[in-house]
């Protein structure tokens, strides 16, 4: 199984956030200026992202824990349609085109729909989300995303009362995507319906207040910060609401340790090693990993009853 242990990134690579702030206030007062919506996509070079600002508000749900660094979050990437080392997808998920995109709403929904990117960037007012990664690997960041709930995408659909799950299939072409039969390509991941409504599950088109670099799931990508993070389907071309659970790519490769929740749980050691503690990017030393990934408060009572040993 192809699972990486991570480089070592020190303290001083760390983004403070004050100047990320100090930064964000810099490129909008430089002429960079903020690009709305649908000029986002269209055509810009890879260099672009530092000008490509997002119009954003505030999350309460943000944390106030320190921003892992920019650099740290760009390069180093789990993607691996574009290879298994974390240097390699910033290296080659460049020669995936954004434009065109459209992303289908299809299955158990009274109003099934394509939406543009565009029309996705208009569905509700972007917030920057700043929340706390935690890696089934054993590391860790802290990513200040720019995104909308999914919530509020599954309102346009109408979910049918026989909708159960919701699967979630990402984009794959051959000509520039790996060959390797790592995974059961396209990718594809899955939520129960309650767990796609909670207002954590945003859909990410941003991050550090710019428009989504491709290597980090551009243009569009799920994030649910109580899981482990594969279950962030990145560059989503298909969402389909469903009466049963979807296979997803992890637990077919190997269910005895990937299983559908994927929960983040300190109680629940991975079959090769603990989950009780975790690395920071960033950081020297291991510090524990909390239930749920710290967003116990919130999301607990989705799993009421549940053994989530057994449903891991």
């Amino acid at each position: 199984m192809l699972i990486h242990k991570p480089h070592d990134v020190l303290p001083s690579e760390i983004t403070p956030h004050s100047l990320f702030e100090r930064r964000r206030e810099f490129l909008t007062r430089s002429g960079a200026g903020l690009i709305a919506g649908t000029a986002l996509w269209h055509g810009l070079p890879a260099d672009a992202h530092a000008a490509a600002k997002l119009q954003t508000t505030p999350s309460a749900l943000s944390t106030t824990e320190p921003l892992t660094d920019y650099k740290a979050v760009t390069t180093y990437n789990n993607f691996y349609e574009f290879g298994t080392d974390k240097g390699d997808p910033v290296q080659n998920a460049g020669r995936m085109a954004l434009r065109p995109w459209t992303v289908a709403v299809e299955g158990l929904v009274g109003k099934p729909r394509r939406f543009d990117i565009d029309e996705l960037l208009k569905l509700a007012p972007l917030e920057e989300r700043i929340y706390r990664m935690r890696c089934v690997e054993g590391w860790s960041m802290v990513i200040p995303w720019v995104g909308f709930p999914l919530a509020a995408l599954l309102k346009e659909v109408e979910p049918l009362g026989s909708a159960k799950y919701v699967e979630f299939l990402t984009h794959y072409d051959l000509a520039i995507m790996s060959r390797r039969p790592v995974l059961d390509w396209p990718y594809g991941e899955g939520l129960r319906l309650d767990e796609a409504l909670h207002p954590l599950t945003i859909l990410a088109v941003g991050l550090y207040g710019e428009v989504l670099p491709n290597q980090n799931g551009a243009p569009v990508r799920l994030v649910v910060p109580w899981k482990y993070g594969f279950k962030s389907a990145k560059s989503i071309v298909t969402i389909r609401l469903t009466e049963t659970q979807p296979a997803t790519a992890w637990n077919k490769a190997a269910a005895q340790e990937y299983g559908f929740y994927s929960n983040v749980n300190p109680a629940v050691s991975h079959p090769r090693w603990s989950q009780a503690t975790e690395r920071r990017i960033g950081e020297l030393r291991k510090r524990p990993t909390l239930p749920f990934n710290g967003y116990a408060d919130q999301v607990a009572g989705l799993y009421q009853g549940m053994d989530l040993k057994k449903f891991f």
